[in-house]
């Protein structure tokens, strides 16, 4: 996260608030029955390495996790519990799991990230653009780290305090002012490796992030009609989501060595 002086907090609308609430009711849909693990080198769908969002854990995932596997890809976790963590620790947390995960797919996967997931991915790909097939954002603050609600930024400043007083695992003000916010600030802002398919999804309705902070120039923009909270599991963004990871392959990068 950066520090928040450089991007006006976002006002969305009451109406955009409250379907944020409504948007979480979507979820019950991780409540579901469970869907059968893909293969990945037995499947021709390219991998896909999940990562949620801001005070969110993988189980957040679950149902465009299901989706996906459905429609023949293999899909992986990240390992996150919370995402409310160290920035420059959960990027290295993301790194050793994408090796762990092209390891055993056999081949680089698509990271798709929800919010601050997806700014975490768009870091991690610049990092690793050897072991990445593509990226897809959902909802997710490219341009700045902080685009988002003064109350959102107001839940990063007290975890930021809990971090000095008993949980230093927590976001810490390095993270949002200091040395960790200016080296994943530049990361963030790095140029984009050549040829690698990028795609971020947003939506004018979005109730927790601004979504003009979603249109990182690297990227395809596209627009759909869903709350921030309930986007991995709206229907309607599942299938866009099927439908574009057809189109993000190409020819396939050689994993590192």
């Amino acid at each position: 996260m950066a520090d928040d002086r450089t991007w006006e907090p976002y006002s969305p609308s009451v109406a955009s608030r409250g379907r944020e609430v409504l948007g979480w009711l979507a979820y019950v849909q991780a409540l579901g029955p469970q869907v059968a693990a893909v293969d990945p080198r037995r499947s021709d769908e390219v991998p896909v390495l999940m990562v949620p969002g801001f005070l969110a854990g993988d189980w957040s995932l679950v149902p465009l996790a299901r989706h996906l596997r459905r429609s023949g890809h293999a899909t992986f976790t990240s390992g996150i519990v919370l995402n409310c963590g160290c920035t420059e620790m959960l990027l290295e947390l993301l790194e050793r799991r994408l090796e762990q995960v092209v390891q055993e797919a056999g081949r680089p996967v698509v990271l798709v990230g929800q919010s601050r997931g997806g700014t975490l991915c768009r870091m991690l790909a610049v990092r690793r653009p050897d072991q990445v097939a593509g990226l897809v954002t959902l909802a997710s603050p490219l341009l700045h780290q902080l685009a988002t609600t003064p109350e959102i930024i107001t839940q990063v400043n007290l975890l930021a305090r809990l971090n000095l007083g008993a949980w230093p695992w927590l976001v810490s003000t390095d993270c949002l002012s200091g040395g960790c916010a200016d080296r994943t600030s530049a990361l963030l802002e790095s140029a984009w490796p050549d040829g690698l398919p990028f795609v971020s999804l947003y939506s004018r309705q979005d109730g927790v992030v601004d979504w003009r902070a979603c249109l990182d120039p690297a990227a395809e923009h596209v627009e759909v009609r869903s709350t921030h909270n309930g986007m991995g599991a709206d229907r309607t963004v599942q299938r866009l989501l099927s439908s574009r990871l057809k189109t993000l392959t190409g020819q396939p990068r050689q994993p590192a060595q």
